[in-house]
């Protein structure tokens, strides 16, 4: 298929299958192909009608919910950009994001989102909620212009080079980036997903991701609806450990791709409670971060499916490689998988690729690739260097053709001239049996310019001290890359999709620290 649309492969698949289930809301709603693609429509149509222009963005702050989904590919099909946001946001980080893609209007669910409406008002922005309260009732659009424009709407037709989503990179090392997506960077990952799943209209999978995210929204969510497969949003309209289950038995679920965090809920909720049966999975999915391959054959173990890590990001339209199904080839534990259907090279500093077992930059092309970020030629500068785009990760291709991530260039942790990756000690950390999650990470230090930490959250039950810890690590570790400290803890601080970032989680311990270190008043 030669410069695919997203809308285009949506439109073939609902005049595919018709009558399949499309999107459901747990125990709440269902709507078939045909329905979801008359919705979307006629949401369109209403947004053309209300002066939603080409290349116009909207910004949607919703849950994982149905009006989410129908609104999303309604201003996508009348040639606007999308651009979700958090809803979780303070009203300042909204000020931020919503100065920074500049939308034409606000969306919400009927309840609203209060920072999000302040921010809007600050910038003069007006403001619009859609309900859908049953499968065949209308969609309540609060817009000004009521009647809908069908005929403006089928004058309209999608390009390959419309600019259909628009994203902020997570920012693991600085201010966050816009990044535009067109509807062949869109149409072409969702092929990709497609491919390397096998995914048909036999599939059904559970939404455990927030949908302002690629992870949930283009692997999850539009790579499903491009196969003619099922949708489920759980009815909390976000991840419940406790409905996860019944839901997945209920609509049949055949995978589901999920963070490591989310993974490893599961996992503990199952040691801890576990379900009188589990239903028959394909695969399980895991990307947005690295998974220790102790959790991994623990999942395989639980659920009786093979477990699929992948490698992705927002710039690349979510996914760059992937471990293949069983029936494909084999899949590696502590491996990210083969490029998919892209081209992808391990570079040197001056764009030197390097040999098999020789770790560089990950770089990537392919139609699935941002042309470049918005309005920030200094990072453009940077991340397209030598024709490629540049991950800002660092990794090597073992002899098979597999990627192993070491890990971000600039996480890796310097100590006096030693680089570790806190990915090996991760997986060391997390094959302590009384360990549910732990984290490496860089502190500053006056020898060594750089000093390895790491924070853990030990299993229910256990009263493992530091000293253990220290001496597990010594087992599987080089004297220099043991944690020097460890912060035993309850809690790790995520970002909104469950990812943990070294970063964050570094300069949370370090507060402690700076904090316990401050004299007491009146001491």
């Amino acid at each position: 298929m030669e410069n695919p649309t997203l809308t285009g492969l949506l439109t073939s698949a609902a005049g595919e299958f018709p009558s399949r289930p499309a999107l459901s809301v747990s125990g709440k709603l269902d709507l078939t192909y045909a329905r979801l693609q008359e919705l979307i429509e006629s949401a369109a149509s209403r947004l053309v009608a209300a002066g939603v222009s080409v290349g116009d963005v909207v910004a949607l702050v919703f849950p994982n919910t149905v009006e989410f989904v129908i609104m999303f590919l309604a201003v996508i099909r009348a040639r606007a950009t999308a651009a979700p946001l958090n809803p979780a946001y303070t009203s300042e980080e909204f000020e931020f994001y919503l100065a920074d893609s500049e939308p034409k209007l606000l969306l919400t669910s009927k309840e609203g989102n209060d920072p999000a409406q302040t921010a809007a008002s600050k910038l003069k922005m007006p403001h619009a909620t859609a309900a859908l309260s049953e499968a065949e009732t209308e969609l309540t659009l609060s817009l000004a212009q009521s009647e809908s424009d069908h005929n403006s709407l089928d004058k309209l037709t999608n390009s390959p080079s419309d600019v259909s989503l628009f994203l902020h990179t997570s920012g693991t090392t600085s201010r966050p980036k816009g990044v535009p997506l067109t509807q062949l960077n869109l149409a072409s990952s969702v092929l990709n997903i497609r491919s390397v799943y096998k995914l048909t209209e036999s599939d059904s999978t559970v939404l455990v991701l927030p949908l302002f995210h690629v992870h949930g929204l283009i692997a999850g969510l539009l790579s499903s609806l491009g196969a003619g497969a099922a949708v489920v949003l759980p009815a909390a309209g976000r991840f419940s450990g406790s409905t996860f289950w019944s839901d997945m038995r209920q609509y049949k679920a055949t995978w589901y791709t999920a963070v490591p965090t989310i993974h490893q809920i599961i996992l503990d909720r199952h040691l801890g409670n576990p379900e009188s049966e589990y239903p028959k999975l394909r695969f399980i999915r895991s990307c947005s971060a690295s998974l220790a391959p102790v959790i991994l054959s623990r999942l395989e173990e639980a659920f009786g499916a093979p477990v699929l890590e992948a490698y992705a990001m927002t710039e690349a339209a979510h996914l760059m490689t992937s471990n293949p199904l069983p029936e494909d080839g084999p899949h590696k534990a502590g491996s990210v998988g083969i490029p998919i259907r892209q081209e992808m090279v391990v570079l040197d500093e001056n764009g030197v690729p390097q040999e098999v077992e020789t770790s560089g930059e990950v770089c990537i092309r392919g139609p699935n690739v941002s042309l470049g970020y918005k309005n920030n030629p200094e990072a453009n500068k940077t991340a397209f260097r030598f024709g490629w785009f540049h991950t800002g990760d660092l990794g090597y291709f073992d002899s098979n053709g597999y990627l192993h991530l070491v890990g971000r260039i600039k996480e890796l942790i310097n100590r006096g001239g030693e680089k570790i990756s806190p990915i090996e000690v991760d997986a060391v950390l997390l094959s302590h049996p009384e360990i549910a999650q732990g984290v490496a990470f860089g502190v500053p230090d006056d020898k060594y310019g750089e000093e390895i930490n790491c924070a853990i959250i030990p299993r229910e039950g256990s009263e493992i001290e530091e000293e253990e810890v220290v001496r597990f690590c010594k087992k599987s570790l080089a004297g220099f890359k043991v944690p020097k400290k460890v912060f035993i803890t309850d809690s790790l601080p995520k970002t909104a999709t469950g990812k943990i970032q070294r970063r964050f989680v570094a300069e949370h311990f370090l507060a402690q620290i700076s904090t316990a270190k401050l004299p007491k008043f009146g001491a």
